[in-house]
């Protein structure tokens, strides 16, 4: 499986920094998203466009944000890491698109070629982009019961598969409204993305998304509007690992989960605002104990979603209801 790593029992002392890592970690919750746009990071221009950058360099899992302007633009793409990235169109603006760093990409410069088609032809741009050390912390648990069942491969390849299946299908156009993302709860940052963790002293593994403090059944807010692309239940579902947990679809591949639920208020295919209670926090699946488990993925790679909740992003208008 991709996101496993081949790690041997961690040391007292690794335990120790991991621990204090995610101690300050707490600190990093994300700002209200700004307005207006702020400044780009750097601009290039060629044949009456402007591409800004808004980003100096991507961290591993990170997100990076591209706005092309100009006359005539007909549809953009971006191919960066091997993935074709279509941009959107904000009304009354210009065309964005957003990049995303893989967990795996191995520190270094990569190619990015944005393609801009015009009403009199094309125009490429070639930019490159450092991708940086993510410095992940290191964690050690200890599971038994039903969660340590769940400590398997079997267990990791059936959440693989889970995400990809849900995720293959997408609304195209941006459905987060103009008030952008904001944190699905008020508890307090713990275990961060990126984390690699040792589970029952030989299970390797990553921490795919943030944990926040939150006793059994808090409510949980959607982090921006959005489809309710999954709402599922252990053990009759797939969930596995998630316990229960929703998952929405906020278009442009764009897709937050919410796991280790105690209780869903959501049904596939509904649509839900910002801040629309979703479920309550709980302790299902492979949880230690109850709080929140929440995800950010973008075309398909599992982001840090706290960088992701600082970033700005254009606001486009509310979607109709899909079946809610």
């Amino acid at each position: 499986m991709r996101h496993l790593l081949p790690l041997r029992c961690l040391s007292a002392l690794l335990i120790g920094v991991s621990m204090l890592a995610a101690a300050a970690a707490q600190d990093a919750a994300p700002v209200p998203q700004p307005a207006p746009r702020p400044m780009p990071s750097s601009v290039h221009r060629d044949a009456g466009l402007q591409l800004e950058l808004y980003f100096p360099a991507l961290k591993q899992g990170g997100v990076g944000l591209l706005r092309l302007s100009g006359g005539g633009i007909l549809s953009a793409r971006a191919d960066f890491l091997g993935k074709d990235i279509s941009f959107f169109h904000a009304p009354g603006d210009a065309w964005y698109g957003l990049i995303a760093a893989s967990i795996d990409a191995a520190p270094g410069e990569y190619p990015l070629t944005v393609l801009a088609t015009r009403d009199a032809g094309a125009t490429r741009f070639e930019r490159r982009v450092e991708v940086q050390s993510g410095n992940f912390i290191v964690q050690d648990f200890a599971l038994g019961g039903s969660a340590g069942q769940l400590v398997s491969q079997a267990a990791e390849r059936e959440a693989v598969a889970l995400i990809r299946a849900i995720t293959a299908e997408y609304q195209a156009q941006p459905q987060w409204g103009a008030q952008g993302f904001a944190l699905p709860l008020a508890g307090a940052l713990t275990s961060p993305f990126g984390a690699i963790r040792t589970l029952n002293e030989d299970f390797s593994t990553r921490h795919m998304g943030w944990d926040q403090n939150a006793p059994e059944g808090s409510p949980v807010r959607a982090m921006a509007a959005g489809i309710v692309a999954a709402a599922e239940a252990a053990p009759a579902a797939r969930a596995g690992i998630y316990g229960k947990f929703v998952m929405l679809d906020h278009g442009y591949t764009v897709f937050s989960s919410y796991a280790h639920l105690s209780e869903i208020f959501a049904r596939a295919g509904q649509r839900v605002e910002s801040g629309q209670v979703i479920g309550l926090s709980g302790n299902t699946g492979r949880s230690s104990g109850p709080h929140l488990h929440w995800e950010v993925l973008l075309h398909g790679e599992r982001v840090d979603g706290v960088a992701f909740l600082k970033q700005w992003l254009p606001p486009m208008p509310a979607a109709e209801s899909a079946g809610g």
